[in-house]
């Protein structure tokens, strides 16, 4: 199982890689691409890359061949992010500690930045997929990874998020927005990885079942933390849910059914991981401090 260093040093290359992917020209160049690194290096748990890097390595790929996938996720991520903040969104203003990026850039060039973030992690993949020709395990997964952040994932989430803003929604309807705005990226994340390693159908079928049950882990975790959690820790304002008057689950469950609900998905998904073919040391323990994570 992977030490703590370990995963601060997985970090560290990701962090590295993504000044190395943009390249700056003109000073317009510059301008974009300081905003676009600004939001990507405010820091973060790099989930999303992680999930995609250990599962694939865990099924024996070469993780030279992968990162840029990974690199992808959380370009794709950290748009998603930019425009979450966007006073015509969420309206936030504090973002891992940092101010958000429409704040230090205006909302045009923070729109923009979020919209080359997307744009970039599909050449990223694409360039990978050609240096691989065309090998159809690399096209499956660019496939996964875009599919769950678009119109029938993280959008299609994001959407059905503003279509409930302010209304009293059920269990069903909530786990329907987070399923897909939250569960989907972090599904695709698992999903391709498994594909870059070539894993049987059969695994795959458990993974994305685990992947569903991450995303709505990782949300109930989030919305409890928006309660209760220490913004210093954050990096971010608490009870902005509130202040939304979004629905979450600690509002519609109270905080401890929603924390019972967490140990429940976290002891799901352990049961789940113990039937797959590989070595899951490190991704029960991922899925623990998912579980109970205070930032």
């Amino acid at each position: 199982m992977k030490t703590s260093e370990q995963v601060n040093q997985i970090i560290m290359t990701i962090e590295q890689s993504f000044k190395e992917i943009m390249s700056v020209q003109t000073d317009a160049d510059r301008l974009l691409s300081d905003a676009m690194l600004y939001s990507l290096n405010a820091g973060g748990k790099r989930i999303r890359p992680i999930l995609c890097l250990e599962v694939a390595h865990a099924y024996g790929a070469d993780l030279e061949t992968i990162k840029p996938f990974a690199f992808a996720l959380e370009m794709i991520h950290t748009y998603s992010l930019i425009h979450d903040d966007l006073p015509c969104m969420d309206d936030d203003d504090l973002r891992r500690g940092k101010p958000t990026s429409h704040v230090v850039y205006g909302e045009d060039l923070a729109i923009l930045a979020g919209d080359a973030l997307l744009n970039l992690s599909a050449e990223v993949m694409l360039e990978a997929v050609m240096h691989q020709n065309g090998d159809v395990k690399f096209l499956r997964a660019m496939h996964e990874i875009l599919k769950a952040s678009g119109a029938s994932g993280m959008i299609l989430g994001q959407v059905a998020d503003i279509k409930y803003h302010d209304q009293v929604i059920n269990i069903e309807k909530l786990n329907f927005i987070n399923a897909n705005k939250t569960g989907k990226l972090l599904t695709a994340s698992i999903v391709s990885g498994a594909l870059l390693g070539g894993a049987s159908v059969a695994d795959l079928e458990k993974l994305r079942k685990i992947g569903y049950q991450v995303g709505l882990l990782f949300q109930l975790v989030d919305d409890v933390l928006d309660v209760i959690g220490n913004p210093q820790k954050l990096g971010k304002r608490t009870q902005i849910d509130e202040k939304n008057n979004k629905m979450t689950y600690p509002k519609l469950m109270g905080i401890e059914t929603t924390q019972a609900c967490i140990r429940q998905y976290r002891d799901e998904i352990f049961e789940t991981l113990d039937t797959l073919s590989i070595d899951v040391k490190f991704l029960k323990a991922l899925v623990d401090f998912l579980a109970t994570r205070d930032f």
